[in-house]
């Protein structure tokens, strides 16, 4: 007696929708279905996983919103205490001229873009916080 191959054998199943088991000639008894006591059972187990699921997902936003309100507080805290070192740069030197530049950049855009972030996050933060 041959084997024939797994491959094709899967490609056929696949293809007539029927189990492997099947087609090589071994009966194939369905199970009971299950009763009403059981499904229950199942989407109550379900049900309690997406829970935990969505309170990880709040715990973790509600973290992630307070990060950045500290890393926020952290970049305007090292921008004030540098208070604009490139201000005093020899800018006759192209590359500290790019590099003050890019500094210079991303400062103005750091201050008029942060606060609105950070109140973001604050707003986020108090929006994902454990209800007592």
């Amino acid at each position: 007696m041959s084997v024939p191959d797994a491959g094709l054998l899967l490609s056929i199943s696949e293809a007539l929708e029927t189990p492997v088991s099947t087609l090589l000639g071994e009966t194939v008894t369905e199970p009971e279905a299950d009763g009403l006591k059981a499904v229950s059972a199942k989407l109550e187990v379900i049900n309690l996983q997406l829970a935990q699921r969505k309170t990880a997902r709040k715990r973790i936003l509600h973290w992630l919103f307070i990060l950045l309100c500290a890393a926020i507080a952290a970049v305007f805290a090292a921008l004030l205490t540098l208070e604009s070192p490139y201000l005093g740069w020899d800018y006759g030197d192209p590359e500290t001229a790019v590099l003050g530049t890019a500094v210079h950049a991303f400062e103005w855009l750091f201050v008029r873009a942060a606060p609105i972030a950070f109140a973001c996050a604050i707003a986020g933060a108090s929006l994902t916080r454990k209800d007592a």
